[in-house]
């Protein structure tokens, strides 16, 4: 299988502008629908769907800088957290234990001794759940609406598609235990069954484009029969070049207010979404859109 790994942020599109749908905050860069409608969609999880791990970033920042000031020629905390921030967001949307590897490389490279990705990964999800547990705990109780912790209108979205006869696939680069829980939580992995897909710690053997693959392979169907949803860059690269459609979702995750996140829209167009959404707030017209209704 070749094309299985997941490469690092590269900007394909400098400048584009987009047309809205009329009436809509839906901005479409290119018609890149196949001759017939979706027959597969494939969802990444966090920050398209869940908003369970919302602020993520704000427990991996730190831990890094706290084991690189350890290294004997490190910076002050503030230059560590901006070149931490920096690396950070540029290997968003791929497994986690890519960011691990690279705070290993910057440990070595300040001549100190770096522990295993594996290990930096642990404690990174050891901080991540004290952070998260309360979310999770509300869920399990029913104190938390589950809509509160989805994006906006994801339900509608997955619900619209599955009446369409689609077959949705999820594929995350959080590790697959913890997507196949908190989607249950979320009670959307009824929308999905065995379709569910997460990193695993041997990050060799899982990708989102090996994902794709094998969906199209198995399933015998065209590319330009799927259409992919996401807020990181990997999959909605891996769709568009394989030959989806391919819907960046750029959700403003901590206020939720159906605008659109400069940053993410940005990175998104970038590698080729032919769609911008601030989320699904508006999937009666994306829908009609798609199937060209």
């Amino acid at each position: 299988m070749t094309g299985s790994h997941e490469h690092d942020y590269q900007r394909r599109v400098e400048e584009a502008t987009g047309e809205f749908l009329p009436g809509t905050s839906i901005e479409i860069f290119s018609d890149g629908r196949g001759e017939s409608p979706p027959a597969y969609a494939l969802f990444d999880f966090d920050g398209t769907l869940s908003l369970v791990r919302e602020g993520w970033v704000d427990v991996m920042v730190p831990m890094m800088v706290e084991i690189l000031q350890q290294a004997p020629t490190a910076e002050s905390a503030d230059e560590l957290a901006a070149i931490c921030r920096e690396f950070v967001d540029e290997l968003t949307g791929k497994q986690t234990i890519y960011q691990m590897m690279r705070l290993a490389e910057e440990v070595r490279q300040r001549g100190g001794r770096a522990a295993e990705p594996l290990e930096y990964k642990r404690l990174y999800h050891e901080r991540l759940m004290e952070r998260i547990e309360g979310r999770r705990d509300r869920l399990r109780s029913g104190e938390a609406e589950v809509e509160s912790m989805l994006v906006p209108g994801a339900l509608e979205m997955l619900q619209g598609l599955a009446d369409r006869g689609v077959s949705l696939y999820l594929a995350s680069g959080t590790d697959e235990a913890y997507v196949r829980e908190e989607a249950e939580l979320l009670k959307i992995d009824r929308f999905f069954g065995p379709h569910i897909y997460g990193a695993v710690d041997d990050f060799r053997s899982f990708s989102k484009q090996m994902v794709i693959e094998r969906l199209l392979d198995h399933n015998e169907v065209d590319a330009s029969r799927l259409v992919g949803f996401g807020d990181g860059y990997v999959e909605i690269d891996n769709v568009k070049t394989s030959g989806g459609l391919a819907v960046g979702v750029a959700t403003d995750e901590s206020a939720r207010n159906g605008r659109t996140d400069a940053w993410k829209r940005d990175r998104l167009v970038g590698v080729g979404a032919d769609v911008i959404v601030p989320d699904f707030g508006e999937t009666a017209a994306l829908l009609n859109w798609m199937w060209d209704e």
